[in-house]
């Protein structure tokens, strides 16, 4: 996917997608000091947009909803699962501001 970056519109590829029995995830771990960065930012909206769309399309055809998550680096450990990183789950970004679920 494209993201708007100033005048530019780099390519990003997010880091995981992970598939359950109920969602997909969009996943991208970041640098806990990075989170709020204007690139990150961009990244997520156009991320969030992605999976929203992808979403409403899911909805129409009977498959699973599209979750994006931007999860801090230190937050990832061997004993965590999928569900426990559900927290850090972006639904949008307005005004430079992402909205966590």
């Amino acid at each position: 996917m494209y993201y708007k970056l100033g005048a530019e519109q780099p390519e990003y590829i997010p880091d995981f997608v992970a598939e359950t029995d109920t969602t997909i995830f969009m996943a991208e771990t970041k640098a806990r000091g990075e989170l709020n960065t204007p690139e990150v930012r961009a990244k997520a909206a156009a991320a969030a947009r992605w999976c929203k769309h992808a979403s409403d399309h899911a909805a129409q055809v009977g498959g699973k909803p599209w979750k994006y998550l931007l999860i801090p680096h230190d937050e990832v450990a061997e004993s965590k699962r999928l569900v426990d990183f559900s927290r850090f789950e972006v639904a949008d970004v307005q005004d430079g501001h992402m909205l966590i679920t």
